[in-house]
Parts: C-alpha cells; sequence; structure tokens
C-alpha cells in the first residue's frame, strides 16, 4: 500500500548492489518495511506495508555504500557524505545561538543578498516532514517593494473586517466564544488591528515592519500540519547563523486562508493548510543581553525501573 502524497504517488526504487555484508542495518531502520532479510542478505519486497517511502534511512546507515534509492524526489545526487563531528555545532553552540536570537522589527533598508536567500532555503528544506517528499512550499517576497505590496493587499481585506472586529461587537459575541478566545480577541487581536491601521496611516508599517525579505512557509492537506512551522523555524535559525534579524508572524495565515483573492495574487492553493511568515532582514539595531525563557509546564514521568540516584 503505497502513501499518495501531493508530490508523490508511487514508491521509489531500491537496488542492493554485491558490496552488501548482510549486516542487516538496512532492514534495522527501514519502516516502510519493503526490506527483510532472506538467507542472511536483505531483499526488497515493495508490496510490504507501505513499500519504500524514500526516507533514504537504509542507504545513510549502510556501512558498503550498497544500497541506493530513487525516487519521490530522491535523487543520487541527494545523497552526500555526512559531516564529521567537529565540523558540526555542539549543543553549546547551537543554544547560545538560539538563546541570542531575538524577535526583530528594526531592519535597514539593504536587501538581502540573494545567496543569503539561497542559503536560508536550502536550510529550511533540510527540516523533518510527517513524509518525504516535503509538502512545504515557499513563498518568497525579496525586496522592501515586494513586501510592501503584500502589507498593502493585506490591509484591503483588513479594513473590510474591522468594522466588525471592535470591542463592541465582541461583547455581543461574548455568549458564542469560549473564554479564552474572548480575552484573546479584547486583549490582543482588536487592539493589534486598530494598531496596523493606525501606523499605517501615519506612513509607518507595524506589520510587516517595512522588512526586506518575507519567506511564507505553507504546505498541502497532505502534510503534517506542523510541517511549515518546522521549516520556518530551521529558516528562523539559519537567518540568524548568517547575521541576520528575524521575526515570526502569524496573523498573515489568517489571510492567506480566509481571502481568495490574496490566494490567487500569489499562487497559493485554495486548499494549502495555513502556515507561518518568517520575516527577515540586516538588523538595525544590535542586542547586547540574552533573555533565558521557561516552558510553561514540564512533566517528567521517569520509569521506575531507573537505578535511584544517590
Amino acid at each position: 500500500m503505497t502513501i499518495k502524497t501531493s508530490r508523490a504517488e508511487g514508491v521509489a526504487q531500491v537496488w542492493i548492489d554485491e558490496k552488501c555484508s548482510g549486516c542487516g542495518l538496512c532492514v534495522k531502520v527501514c519502516k516502510g518495511a519493503p526490506l527483510e532479510m532472506q538467507d542472511g542478505k536483505p531483499t526488497v519486497d515493495q508490496t510490504r506495508l507501505f513499500g519504500c517511502i524514500a526516507c533514504g534511512k537504509c542507504l545513510a546507515v549502510c556501512p558498503e555504500d550498497a544500497i541506493h534509492v530513487e525516487g519521490r524526489d530522491l535523487f543520487p545526487a541527494d545523497v552526500l557524505p555526512i559531516a564529521p563531528g567537529e565540523q558540526r555545532a555542539s549543543y553549546d553552540h547551537l543554544y547560545k545561538l538560539m538563546l541570542a536570537r531575538r524577535s526583530t522589527r528594526e531592519f535597514f533598508s539593504r536587501p538581502v543578498e540573494r545567496e543569503l536567500v539561497d542559503q536560508i532555503l536550502e536550510a529550511a528544506s533540510s527540516a523533518p516532514m510527517g513524509l518525504p517528499p516535503s509538502d512545504v512550499s515557499v513563498l518568497v517576497l525579496q525586496g522592501r517593494g515586494r513586501v510592501r505590496e503584500l502589507r498593502d493587499a493585506m490591509m484591503v481585506d483588513l479594513k473590510k473586517i474591522k468594522p466588525y472586529v471592535t470591542h463592541t461587537s465582541l461583547k455581543l459575541m461574548r455568549p458564542f466564544l469560549k473564554r479564552e478566545e474572548y480575552e484573546m480577541f479584547d486583549s490582543f487581536i482588536v487592539p493589534t488591528m486598530e494598531i496596523f491601521c493606525q501606523k499605517e496611516s501615519e506612513g509607518e508599517d507595524w506589520w510587516l515592519y517595512d522588512a526586506p525579505l518575507a519567506m511564507y512557509f505553507y504546505c498541502s492537506p497532505y502534510s503534517d500540519p506542523a510541517d511549515p512551522f518546522i521549516a520556518a523555524t530551521y529558516a528562523m535559525l539559519a537567518g540568524e547563523a548568517l547575521g541576520l534579524g528575524s521575526i515570526m508572524i502569524g496573523t498573515c495565515a489568517y489571510f492567506f486562508k480566509y481571502s481568495r483573492r490574496l490566494r490567487q495574487q500569489y499562487n497559493i492553493p485554495d486548499n494549502a493548510q495555513q502556515g507561518l511568515m518568517v520575516l527577515f532582514g540586516h538588523p538595525a539595531v544590535k542586542y547586547r543581553k540574552v533573555i533565558r525563557r521557561r516552558l510553561a509546564k514540564i512533566d517528567i514521568l521517569e520509569d521506575d525501573t531507573l537505578p535511584l540516584k544517590n
């Protein structure tokens, strides 16, 4: 039973050459389940479970380079040597990068170089996905002019709905809203819409912050809804590593979801799942401190067979 996505229907092809030593590692990591051991050697049976989904785990683990996989958007050129440990970020380096990142709302007018854009997209494409091939798509708006066009297009829709989303109308809707929904509208959404319109009339952009680069990550209905958010997070961290400032913007997703005019203007399918916008640019301010945060709640349920600590 093959798994269909918006980009793939059949299985990927798998070849095992004579270099195979029969160690069985490929079978151990194969979760599509077309690989099985027979007479001390791995064999391929695409009728087992899902068949080959082109996750590539088998060829990535093979110590003899004896396995080859192609299909479902996986090609031989995509298989690269893994970087040695000393060339990869340590936990300390990664943690310091994440801790130093701050949401940036002040950008220089200087455009983001195309080379950096390509590097961000390359990093985002490495994000884990619910099922290969990735169903995440990206709308890239490069240059302040393009970002302003989007801001102006969304502002048309915002001004249409603003008269109906007020503190007064909210009180009338109160019996039909959950407490959390009411409080979010009352304390955030209504005042945010008001400040967007006010600042726009004053010639300031408090929505997309006049950023020189915007990327909107979204996915098809076949995808795990979390996939574009993970890819956007990878992109944000890549931007930070490249010396750019960044900020995630959630409000754009609602306008792409509910405005057919906006989807048509930016060639986003009507059935696309809600995504996430990330703004980038060369930061016009320099932060000198990091701010440590805490999660809302952590429950650690330890196995009662673990040895007791001294």
